[in-house]
């Protein structure tokens, strides 16, 4: 019955969050398209939740994936320093004055993917070298290069004007605005993606979460499936914060929520994490339009504060 509730309580939230912000619409004129409020719903406020529920599926999934590959509880979807890897592109395009429209998407997001895309790289060509426990030792290249790319983005930080100095911190905090579709388009097609070869592996998923060697026992190849399942998560997530910035926490929570409200395997936990995950993303995009009336609080600082707390009782609990 909770779980009955829950579901249909995120879901009207999805159906009314076109129709929260600071100018108010009439569900009467939304089908008008000579009115305000025709321009409002369809160009900005109904993009932006769709942006907001794929963007939740891509990092609540990219969560659970993490968690069961490395079997620990507190893996985030920006270990392996894809995140940090699409800021820093997303830096140096605002340091060299890139900052115009191309194709309808801006070229900072399009820095940003190959930020993204040459960190995915790099990973793959260094985890050549790797020997046991591959995908352990890939998580340390992962925060190493996280502190890397940190150090070369406090460089820009400390060259730039106050401008662009501004510029790079508005990224950082992540936002979810967005005028047309073409942004949804992206997201959600990666977070498709994502979800399919999630459901496809989802019993080799499940093998993989007692263990490697239980799972090579039973026929999986974990040599391909473990760097499959990473590229594919890395690319989608890398794809999402090229556009949005970065948006920490959701896939550390989102997957302990469903965990603790379904209490079952892996294999069927797919698909409630994808759907709580997209109607936990509308959730918090509705709060940073609603905390401060007239203001469009950063949708990264509104998850940090339910995250954070949240990551602390994690650690503690598995302490205990």
């Amino acid at each position: 019955m909770i779980k009955i509730l829950l579901i249909l309580s995120l879901g009207a939230l999805l159906l009314i969050s076109p129709f929260i912000g600071t100018l108010s619409i009439s569900p009467s004129e939304i089908f008008d398209s000579t009115t305000l409020s025709y321009k409002i719903f369809f160009e900005i406020r109904l993009p932006r939740t769709l942006l907001a529920f794929f963007a939740g599926i891509t990092l609540a999934l990219s969560g659970l994936l993490f968690q069961n590959i490395f079997r620990n509880i507190l893996m985030t979807p920006y270990t392996l320093g894809i995140s940090s890897g699409a800021v820093l592109g997303a830096g140096i395009a605002i340091k060299l004055g890139i900052v115009s429209m191309s194709f309808g998407l801006a070229i900072v997001s399009g820095f940003g993917f190959i930020g993204a895309l040459l960190t995915v790289i790099l990973l793959l060509w260094l985890s050549r070298y790797l020997a046991r426990q591959a995908h352990t030792s890939l998580l340390l290249l992962g925060i190493a290069l996280s502190f890397f790319y940190t150090s070369v983005l406090m460089l820009l930080f400390y060259v730039s004007d106050a401008h662009e100095t501004q510029m790079i911190i508005r990224f950082t905090m992540g936002s979810l605005s967005t005028i047309g579709y073409l942004s949804v388009v992206i997201v959600s097609v990666s977070a498709l993606l994502l979800f399919a070869l999630s459901y496809a592996k989802r019993y080799e998923l499940q093998l993989l979460s007692v263990n490697e060697e239980s799972a090579q026992l039973k026929g999986v190849d974990t040599k391909k499936l473990i760097p499959l399942l990473l590229l594919t998560s890395s690319l989608s997530v890398g794809a999402l914060v090229s556009i949005t910035g970065p948006i920490g926490f959701v896939g550390l929570v989102v997957p302990h929520i469903v965990r603790i409200i379904y209490k079952q395997s892996v294999h069927k936990l797919i698909i409630p994490t994808a759907i709580f995950g997209g109607l936990f993303m509308v959730f918090m995009d509705v709060l940073a339009r609603s905390i401060v009336e007239g203001v469009d609080i950063p949708i990264s600082i509104v998850t940090a504060f339910i995250g954070g707390p949240f990551f602390i009782y994690l650690i503690l609990s598995k302490r205990n």
